[in-house]
């Protein structure tokens, strides 16, 4: 996806807020919506289609974090929440709900546009040639390694970016323990504790999606002391 073609949904009740981000992305080459509340957003949303959703996690009625996982009910479009400075466990917990990454206020607006980049590039291209597919082949899963594409059978299951872009990482080293530095830093994060504990979260949610029993994973396991490590059959 060429970023600049990337349409953005802007949701917060903070109108000054809300207009300057819109402004800034615009100026940045980008097609910007806004929403004042989830309320807002969800009317949007019901008849728009966007390429990525930045959200306020702090908003009156119903939280971005409620937002995030209603909306991870039907879509997997990218969602950055924008969290209170210090506030770790609404990052966690918005992780958790399914959103792609988080950036805590006061941020520097090209933080913004360089994390909205990241997710978008992280998003998997259509591949238009017919070639034989590579297939990671995990139990009842498949990953279409090209495609980028996770399958139960012949049910497609929903990745988000962040997933997805994982899944590519551990594709590419099958039976390679890969260490949570080196996982943040292939996902274009700055390095750090809050950032590894996040990749934790992100690789809870992956086996929730193709694990019989996301406690003792058969295929996404845990290598003691070196990282997290694809093992296909």
């Amino acid at each position: 996806m060429n970023e600049l073609d990337a349409h953005l949904l802007i949701v917060d009740d903070d109108e000054r807020i809300r207009l300057l981000l819109q402004k800034f992305l615009v100026r940045n080459g980008f097609l910007v919506s806004g929403a004042r509340d989830a309320a807002h957003a969800r009317r949007l949303l019901a008849g728009l289609d966007f390429d990525l959703i930045v959200m306020d996690v702090m908003m009156p009625g119903e939280t971005g974090i409620d937002l995030t996982r209603a909306i991870r009910e039907t879509s997997q479009t990218p969602i950055l929440l924008l969290t209170a400075k210090g506030e770790t466990e609404d990052r966690i917990v918005g992780l958790e709900a399914g959103a792609d990454d988080y950036l805590s206020k006061p941020f520097e607006p090209k933080e913004l546009l360089l994390r909205i980049n990241a997710i978008l590039r992280r998003m998997p291209d259509v591949v238009a040639e017919e070639v034989r597919p590579k297939v990671l082949t995990l139990g009842a899963y498949s990953y279409d390694i090209e495609r980028g594409e996770l399958w139960e059978g012949e049910a497609l299951v929903r990745l988000t970016a962040t997933e997805n872009q994982l899944m590519r990482i551990f594709a590419a080293k099958p039976g390679e323990a890969i260490s949570r530095s080196q996982l943040v830093e292939e996902l274009g994060r700055d390095r750090g504790q809050a950032q590894e504990r996040a990749i934790d979260v992100q690789i809870t949610r992956l086996r929730r999606k193709l694990e019989a029993d996301p406690k003792q994973p058969r295929y996404l396991q845990t290598v003691r002391g070196a990282g997290y490590m694809v093992a296909p059959d």
